[in-house]
Parts: structure tokens; sequence; C-alpha cells
């Protein structure tokens, strides 16, 4: 049997193997979805004694409730305001960043490029406190800024390597031939480069964006009015002083978790066009 893609022979046995593993693989990562939707519709006392079967009575309420509450919206867009802004700083920064990297030369550049490489081996939660001390001083505490600013920060290291990766595999010709004609180096950015980046653009504005969208440890740790939370910190509504709701927290969670889903599915071409686009060299 012959993949007619690649010209490759694939026995049936390599077939039926990859078959099942993808399988596999598919039933790990929708289990949990399904269960948690499933058990948005279930009542408290039959989540606890059945927490994976089918509901024994369905509760739709439970959605219903929060999908018609203003809570949830109010939510929802400040988590949206939040990613958006993140996004967008985040990709306008990086991609000039990794322009200049790839393209002009200039004394220290590999010595910058690797300080804000060395940003991808240090997690969020070492910089708290510290960070926590420097929004405050900045009178950015309970904003929208206090969230975006830091998350902008720790996501430019990884948008950095794509973007520069991407943008040195372009054609090195149309950088030469552009600067035979008079096109400066903004230029080329904006006319040139910019419009054949779009994959790995996308890239890296679904990772920024889904990365802000499930984002808890800085919200929580710089937001402290109700009114400007966003959706992860929803969930501690449902968290009563002797027990959780937790047949709300997982209908909650299913209805905050479906725009990354449908942002992924309509997107993952470019996603997956972007993350290869770097393999060949550097």
């Amino acid at each position: 049997m012959t993949n007619m893609s690649t010209g490759v022979r694939v026995s049936a046995g390599t077939k039926a193997y990859l078959y099942l593993s993808l399988t596999l693989i598919a039933a790990i990562v929708l289990v949990p979805l399904l269960t948690t939707a499933i058990g948005g519709f279930k009542s408290l006392g039959d989540l606890r004694v059945n927490p994976f079967g089918l509901p024994a009575e369905w509760h739709p309420e439970n959605y219903t409730d929060i999908l018609f509450g203003d809570r949830y919206w109010r939510q929802m867009m400040n988590s949206l305001v939040i990613a958006v802004l993140t996004v967008f700083l985040t990709v306008t920064v990086s991609a000039m960043a990794a322009f200049t990297f790839a393209h002009v030369r200039f004394f220290g550049s590999n010595f910058l490029l690797n300080y804000f490489l060395i940003g991808l081996m240090f997690p969020a939660a070492t910089a708290i406190l510290p960070l926590f001390i420097r929004i405050r001083d900045l009178g950015l505490l309970n904003t929208y800024w206090g969230v975006v600013l830091p998350q902008v920060a720790f996501g430019l290291g990884m948008s950095i390597l794509l973007l520069r990766n991407y943008f040195k595999n372009l054609p090195e010709e149309l950088f030469q031939a552009a600067l035979v004609d008079g096109c400066g180096y903004i230029r080329f950015f904006w006319y040139i480069t910019l419009p054949l980046s779009r994959p790995i653009i996308a890239t890296v504005s679904i990772i920024s964006f889904v990365g802000s969208w499930n984002s808890y440890i800085l919200p929580l740790i710089m937001l402290n009015s109700e009114s400007i939370y966003p959706w992860p910190l929803g969930i501690m509504v449902y968290r009563g002083e002797f027990g959780t709701q937790w047949q709300l927290v997982l209908a909650f969670i299913t209805l905050t978790i479906l725009p990354t889903i449908i942002v992924f599915f309509l997107a993952q071409k470019h996603i997956i066009a972007g993350l290869t686009a770097g393999a060949v060299k550097s």
C-alpha cells in the first residue's frame, strides 16, 4: 500500500498501527472533554455517584442559567479584552524584534536574542512576587494592563523564536531585490515579510490567545474586583463555604473552553504550517 501524498509504501500492519495509535490519542483527548460536558447536565448527587456515565436525569438548566446570567457574559468579555490586547501587543512587538534578529546585523544581536530566550526557562509563577510589586508600583493593580503586560512579557520568548526562524527561511533573493530597488527595512517588513508570514503569525496569535484565555495565576494576583474578572476566576463563584457546586463548575468550564476549541479548529492549518516552517534551518 502506497501513501499517495508522499510516495512511501506503507504496509497494512503499519497502517492499522497508525490508526490504532491515533484513535487511542483521540480518546485520551476527547474523553475528559466529553466527561466534563456531560457532567454539566447532572445534579450534584448524581455527579458524585456516577461521575463518568450518562446522567440519570438531564438538567439543561445548569447551562441555561449560566448562559442567561449577566456574570458569564461579563467575564467572557473581560477575558476577550485581555486576550485581544495580549495577542495584538505580543504579535506586534515580537514580529518587529524577530525581523530585526533575522535580517539586521548589529553588535550584541546574539546576546540580546539569547536574553529574550532565557525567559523560556522560567515559569511565570517564579516571578509572581517581584512582578506584583512592580505592577503595584506602576499603579496597574486591578486593571486590564496589570494582566496584559506581564502576559506579553512572558510570551515574547517563544513568539520571537518562532517568528525569527520563519523570517530567516524566507527567500533571501526577495530581500536583496528589495534593497536594490530602494526598499528600506520598514517597507520590506510591512509590505513583503508580513504578507508572506500569515501562517506563523496565526500560530503565534493562537498560542498567545489560548495562553491568555486560560490564564489563572496572573488575574488571581493582579485583580481584586469581580467586575473585571476573566472567566477562570469566575469558577470561584460556585464555591461556597460548605461545598462546591461541581455540576455548575463543569457546565461553566464547558461553555468557556468552546471559543478556544473553535478558534483552534478554524486556524489549525495555519498553526501546523507555522510550526513546521522553521524546521529546516534557523
